[in-house]
Parts: structure tokens; sequence; C-alpha cells
């Protein structure tokens, strides 16, 4: 049974991110900004709420007689209690026989071409803790893009303005940042548990690792654009935030209307209908939360039970990869053209540089990790080296005809002065031939 080391990391991030959170509050307060105060706690107090709905959810306990634990959830305590839950049945296992175990069948990566099925016992107590790390995955995903990624940027915004960074002001930067790389990282695994359900699966440390450095640098170089753009146009980073967000929030919506399917039954069952379409808008703003900032690995499929779309699109993760580059360029060009005095010691263009090197490192890490570390890599129909092979033969085919029809335009515009200046340089030719050919002649007799 494996240690629940997952469940111990979202709780550090929960409790550290939300008591310095409340301490920044208070200094703001002390020091009259009421509107630094106010974003501040919002942007605490929402994913707070949200965790505790998405663990009660998760675990079902409105259909279940614990008032004690619904108490502790809306006093804001249910990740702690969740996770004292936790080790209290993973050093309890094993020391009392289960009556009931249940059978899983999974499937081995190929080997030489071939796949087996094994066949493995699970018993309640890791099927609990296989709920629990679950539950404190999601709830790890919406602490980092409905809390920590609007923190980090409203904190790191603040300090552009006031010019100064306080000890406070950075831990608590870092420590959103963690927790943003963190939630994108459970992002991925489970996008990939989801998908490959039905395979064994294990994700080595080297996968890790470079998940890690590619949504670290992704998210940093994300957050520093939306800054330095807010900074200098302020009223405009309103609609390029809407526009990015009702577009990610509207598209799943969009592709669930034009297939005419009624809503997934299996969600919950208690759930009424209208409760089922509550759960899938909370779904579709995360998304849209997630996709703000970085690839969600993940495409939603409203009228699927998975509410996941299984299939491997590389054409969609190449476009959104394209798409949020030439948009940072665009927004770090606008910064560039009206920055203010803030930035008089910035050398502006080697920081325009420096951002756009680093995403084009994230995306460098995220082809490394696709081609080499994927744990399900033996089960792509095709891989990201021919994908990039496509691409760069594609662009070649579309670069010949251009430089074929720029030689005949060239070829076209010679003007009647030139063609008659040609023919006369020709016939200077010819007679300085004829001149040399007859002297030649004369000295040989």
């Amino acid at each position: 049974m494996k240690f629940p080391g997952s469940v111990l990391v979202s709780l550090f991030l929960f409790v550290a991110e939300t008591a310095l959170a409340l301490y920044l509050s208070s200094t703001y307060r002390s020091a009259g900004d009421r509107i630094w105060q106010s974003l501040t706690l919002l942007f605490a107090l929402l994913p707070c709420v949200l965790v505790q709905f998405s663990l009660v959810f998760i675990h079902r306990d409105l259909s279940k007689d614990r008032p004690l634990v619904l108490l502790l959830h809306i006093l804001q305590l249910g990740p702690l209690v969740r996770c004292v839950e936790v080790f209290y049945i993973y050093f309890h296992a094993g020391r009392i026989e289960e009556p009931y175990v249940s059978i899983t069948k999974k499937r081995q990566m190929p080997k030489d071409g071939h796949s087996e099925e094994v066949e493995k016992e699970v018993g309640q107590a890791e099927g609990k803790l296989f709920t629990h790390r679950s539950a404190f995955s999601r709830a790890s995903v919406i602490q980092a893009f409905l809390g920590s990624a609007p923190q980090l940027t409203l904190q790191l915004y603040i300090c552009v303005l006031q010019q100064e960074m306080t000890a406070a002001r950075s831990i608590f930067m870092v420590l959103s940042l963690l927790s943003i790389v963190y939630g994108a990282l459970r992002c991925n695994i489970l996008a990939i548990k989801i998908k490959y359900d039905d395979y064994d699966i294990s994700v080595k440390p080297a996968a890790y690792l470079c998940i890690f450095l590619w949504r670290s640098f992704e998210i940093a170089t994300r957050v520093i654009v939306l800054v330095l753009f807010s900074s200098v146009l302020q009223i405009w980073i309103l609609p390029v935030v809407l526009v990015n967000f009702f577009a990610f929030f509207f598209h799943p919506w969009i592709l669930f209307w034009q297939s005419k399917c009624t809503l997934p039954e299996n969600i919950e069952k208690a759930l009424s209908k209208v409760g089922t379409a509550i759960v899938l808008c909370l779904l579709t703003f995360l998304y849209a939360g997630i996709n703000m900032f970085c690839w969600s690995a993940v495409q939603l499929k409203l009228n699927d039970s998975d509410l996941i779309d299984k299939s491997q699109n590389w054409y969609r993760l190449a476009l959104y990869y394209i798409v949020r580059f030439l948009e940072n360029a665009f927004l770090l060009l606008m910064w560039y053209m009206y920055k203010t005095d803030v930035y008089t010691y910035v050398c502006a263009p080697l920081l325009v540089l420096q951002l756009l090197i680093g995403y084009c490192i994230a995306v460098l890490f995220m082809l490394v990790f696709y081609q080499f570390c994927h744990p399900c890599k033996k089960l792509f129909s095709s891989n990201i080296s021919e994908g990039l092979a496509l691409c760069f033969k594609l662009f070649c085919y579309v670069c010949k005809p251009l430089a074929s029809s720029n030689s005949g335009e060239k070829a076209d515009l010679k003007t009647p002065d030139d063609t008659v200046d040609d023919a006369q340089d020709s016939c200077k030719a010819n007679e300085s031939y004829n001149g040399n050919a007859h002297q030649s002649v004369s000295s040989n007799a």
C-alpha cells in the first residue's frame, strides 16, 4: 500500500497559503489598503469553500449520517479531518482481516506487442485511501487555479506598483507558484489515469521532473506577462481576461449543444438535472481557469459519462501553444510600447526576450515529456517527432511555391529599358570577341 504523501503535500500547501493570505490581508488593513485586503481575502476564501464542497461531494457525506464531519467542513477544517482519517486508515490497514475484497483487472503496458491482463485484490482500506487521494488531487487543482493563480498575479502586481518586495509577500508568492505547479502536475497525472484507465500505470521520477519544469516555466512566464501588461494598460487587461475565460468556458458547452445529446446521469445518483447542470458549470468554470494560465491536459466532453475526451489530439495541443505564444508576444509588445517610468531601470528588450525564451523552454520540456517520459507513450498512434517532421515538411512545401513565385515575379518585372541595355551589352561583347579573333588570326599569319 502506497504511503499517502500526496495528501500531506496538498494539506501543507492549503494550510500555508491560507495562513499567509490571512496575515497579508491584516497587513494591508493596517496600511489602509482596503482593495488589496478584500482581493487577498477573496482569492483565499473562495477556493477554501470550493475545496470543502469537492471533498464533501466526492465522499458523498450528504447522504451519510456524519454531522460532525459536515460541521468541520463548514468551519473550513475539512482537509485536516480528511488527512487524519487517511493516516488512521493507513496505519491500521492489515491489522484486521477485511471481510470484503474486490478484484480489479488492469492491463500491463505492451511489451513486444503483447499486453497481459493482471488481476489485483483491493481491500476496503486501500479503496478508501484511493478515494481520499483522488479527492485531495482534485482539491489541489481547485486550490491552484481558482486561488493560487489569481493570488500570485495579484501579489506580483502589488509588488510592481509599490516597487517593494517584502519577505512575507515573497514567501507567499513562492508558495502560490509551487501550489499552481503542483496543481498542474496533478492535473496531468489525473488526465493520464482517466484516459488510460484500463492500464496499470506507473509514473517514473523523470516524468515528474519533466512535468514540474514544463509547468514552472509555462506558468511563471504567463503570470509575469499578465502582470506587466496590466501594470501599463489597466483597463485593457479586463477584456483580455474575459475573452480568454469565456472562450474556454463556452467551448465545451458549444460542442455539447452541437452533439444534441442529453446530460450524463451517472455523475451522482442523488442529483437532479438542475444539480447535474450546476456541477458541470462548476467543472467548466475550473476548466476555463486552468486554461487561462496553462494547458489543461484534458478536453471536456460533457455528453460522456467520464466527462473527458480520451482521444489524443495533437492539433489542439499545437494550436493552444501557438496561439498562447502569439498572445504573450502581443501583450509584451504592448507593454514595451506603453511602459511607464516604473521600468526605467529595467532592460525592456532583454526582459521580453527572456520571457519568450522561457515560454519556448516550457514547450521544449513538454515535447520531451510526451516523446520520452510519458508512461503510456507505447499506446500512442503517433508521437511528437512524427508530428514535428510533418509540420516541417508542410512548412517546406508552403515555402517552395513562394520562392518560385518570387523568382518568376523578378523575371516579369524587367522593364523595356533593361531589355535594351541587355541587348546592347550582348552586341558589345560580340564585337569585342570578333576583334580579338581578328587580331589572333593576323598574328598567326
